[in-house]
């Protein structure tokens, strides 16, 4: 698989380094990638310090402050992602974007995520309702759906700008349905399906939380 990166940046398999910065701003920084998430199926951590190409028209162009690229083999990899993610206390007010095609695995990776964090019951998709919420033991959780979203007077009417102007985990399939309406991601998941099982994924961090819960992959599992 080919990294992310300039020549002379040090990207690699597990135990690597990824480079996090601003490319108009000239910052880099390494970071270590850490060995439990290698286990869990995590096979790159990117060197990017520049603007990222576009997996899927919709995903965010604007230069990341850094980007982690990972191959899932299976579900199981999936859920130990979804795992990790969970444990991080960034997520209590952060914003991320899921991008990809039909059947890519976005409604099954974000149902691995809320049952990490204690939600129990059925998990369903939002497709039809546009938002589904769920309220776990330290914070609200909101779940989009925007692929039917072709109406924004409906914004308004359903209140979704309060929503997101309030405190607590969104969640959002489809968000280029929504382009305009939507504030920032913070966190930019883009997955592509790679044969029966395994999923290409581009985690790409656009503001200091979403950097810190790529930062926090490293340690999420491993108790530091």
């Amino acid at each position: 698989m080919e990294a992310l990166g300039q020549p002379g940046q040090q990207s690699g398999l597990c135990g690597g380094q990824i480079h996090t910065g601003h490319a108009n701003l000239g910052e880099s920084k390494l970071v270590r990638a850490g060995t439990d998430v290698c286990q869990q199926g995590v096979i790159e951590w990117s060197a990017v310090d520049h603007q990222l190409p576009i997996v899927e028209t919709g995903v965010p162009s604007d230069p990341a402050k850094g980007s982690v690229r990972l191959l899932w083999s299976d579900e199981a990899a999936t859920q130990a992602f979804a795992s990790q993610l969970a444990r991080q206390a960034g997520l209590a007010d952060a914003f991320i974007t899921l991008h990809g095609d039909l059947g890519a695995g976005k409604t099954t990776l974000t149902r691995h995520l809320l049952q990490a964090l204690g939600i129990s019951g059925r998990i369903k998709s939002p497709t039809y309702t546009i938002v589904e919420s769920y309220d776990s033991a330290n914070f609200p959780i909101w779940h989009f759906d925007f692929y039917r979203f072709n109406d924004p007077q409906e914004w308004e009417d359903a209140g979704f700008r309060d929503i997101f102007a309030s405190p607590g985990l969104k969640l959002a399939e489809w968000p280029q349905k929504a382009e305009g309406l939507l504030p920032a991601a913070d966190l930019d998941i883009a997955l592509l399906t790679e044969g029966e099982t395994a999923r290409r994924v581009t985690l790409s961090a656009y503001t200091a939380t979403g950097l810190a819960l790529l930062q926090g992959l490293d340690t999420a599992g491993s108790g530091a």
